[in-house]
């Protein structure tokens, strides 16, 4: 695995050394749990190390070929997905990239965790005024999303976290319920106080949670797999639910379950990126960022930084999404 130092290049739909789009320095980076499963070669088995990681960026285009000098000027900013953005430097094809208003870290949330958030919900939700909605991990980098939306759309919605703090936030981005794990059992809570279950729920943990979850449907709720972050670690990525009485409790409340993988929506995936932009440019959504200012050695500033802030991500202790922030390169040449 490598953290690299690149070129930054915004091209058409091919690289050529000899006609390359658009280079741009990186200002900020996002930390993602798929960061651990892409290096642990779950994604695609046939990596093999070393290889450049990390999904997300945000920063100034420095330079430009010539197509993408029809769309781009030098010093605009652009954030963008694709692997191997943990670097100073990176190519970018000028067709994934969005403009953005500043290279600012807000921006960044969106690409990863915004957009999952908006088109699992959109396409697989079925969200509807009154509906009550699940949110696993809410105070995280794609769960501050989902209870933000969900509440748009008219919905009632609980949020599992891990502090009094992650509760106080999600109170103040709209949360009806949130559920501090730490403090309260959260099957206790959920039967008590939603005895006829929930219609929705937004699962990113696995493990407990997701059995938890499941026994917490209602009658033809559905629950949707975004992730489960409590087995990355493991040497098989996965931790272990109550497989075997599943088909008895989804038929029992003709109850569903589906994943959500982002990249089998990448048709959706530019509209839906203009219009977060455009609600996180007026105030419509808040985009909480988490530098790492609270973390025991500090924000999270250069690539050497990445490290720390995934050890982070996994012990729980961030608010809203990840960013590990790149200084300006001293002796660059560009």
């Amino acid at each position: 695995m490598c953290l690299s130092h690149l070129l930054t290049f915004l091209v058409d739909d091919f690289f050529s050394p000899l006609m390359y789009q658009d280079i741009s320095v990186m200002r900020f980076v996002g930390v993602n749990a798929s960061d651990i499963n892409y290096s642990a070669g779950r994604y695609d088995p046939s990596v093999k190390t070393p290889f450049d990681v990390g999904f997300e960026g945000v920063g100034e285009v420095v330079a430009l070929g010539l197509s993408a000098s029809a769309r781009y000027t030098v010093g605009q900013t652009v954030a963008y997905m694709s692997p191997g953005s943990f670097a100073e430097y990176t190519v970018v094809p000028a067709s994934i990239a969005t403009p953005v208003p500043s290279a600012t870290p807000e921006y960044l949330t969106l690409l990863v965790s915004g957009t999952t958030a908006y088109i699992c919900l959109k396409e697989l939700g079925g969200l509807k005024e009154g509906k009550k909605v699940l949110v696993t991990a809410a105070a995280g980098g794609t769960g501050q999303f989902a209870v933000q939306l969900a509440k748009k759309a008219g919905c009632h919605v609980i949020g599992t976290c891990s502090s009094d703090e992650k509760s106080a936030f999600l109170k103040s981005v709209g949360c009806d319920h949130p559920i501090n794990y730490n403090t309260e059992h959260v099957g206790t809570v959920l039967k008590r106080e939603y005895p006829g279950g929930v219609d929705v729920v937004y699962e990113s943990v696995g493990g407990a949670m997701f059995d938890l979850a499941v026994d917490a449907l209602a009658t033809k709720g559905r629950l949707i797999v975004i992730g489960f972050i409590s087995g990355y670690q493991t040497p098989t990525g996965l931790s272990p639910v109550n497989a075997g009485t599943l088909p008895a409790k989804l038929l029992r409340k003709s109850a569903s379950i589906q994943g959500f993988f982002l990249n089998h929506y990448l048709s959706e995936y530019r509209a839906s990126m203009d219009h977060l932009v455009k609600m996180c440019t007026s105030g419509d959504l808040v985009c909480q960022v988490d530098l790492g200012d609270l973390s025991t050695e500090g924000r999270f500033t250069g690539l050497e930084s990445v490290f720390r802030a995934v050890d982070y991500m996994y012990m729980g202790k961030n608010t809203g999404k990840i960013v590990v922030e790149l200084p300006h390169p001293v002796n660059s040449k560009l």
